[in-house]
């Protein structure tokens, strides 16, 4: 069991401080941060908090998942390590993509 939970089903107006201090009761929160849409500053509806111990993880799964925060039920589990990403460019530039995307050869 890790320390660091995912958290999801999160109220957009749900803050870093407030899933924080709801995650207090389980144990001692080392970290807690919702992810936000870089674009909007919109919360995306999920976050991660970090557990000081793999006990208090646990603790906190059990005693807070399903549980209402800001009106919403959470879903609480053990956080899985991110999947690699494909390397993407996504500036501009000519990529040698064949004959097409309306290129004439007279």
């Amino acid at each position: 069991m890790a320390a660091k939970l995912f958290v999801g089903s999160l109220a957009y107006s749900v803050r870093d401080d407030e899933l924080a201090d709801f995650f207090a009761s389980a144990g001692t929160v080392v970290s807690a941060k919702v992810i936000m849409d870089r674009e909007t500053n919109r919360s995306k509806g999920f976050g991660f908090v970090e557990m000081s111990t793999d006990e208090e993880a646990k603790a906190a799964i059990d005693q807070l998942n399903e549980k209402e925060l800001a009106g919403r039920a959470i879903i609480v589990n053990e956080a899985k390590p991110q999947a690699p990403r494909e390397n993407r460019s996504f500036g501009g530039g000519n990529r040698d993509r064949g004959n097409g995307g309306g290129s004439r050869s007279w």
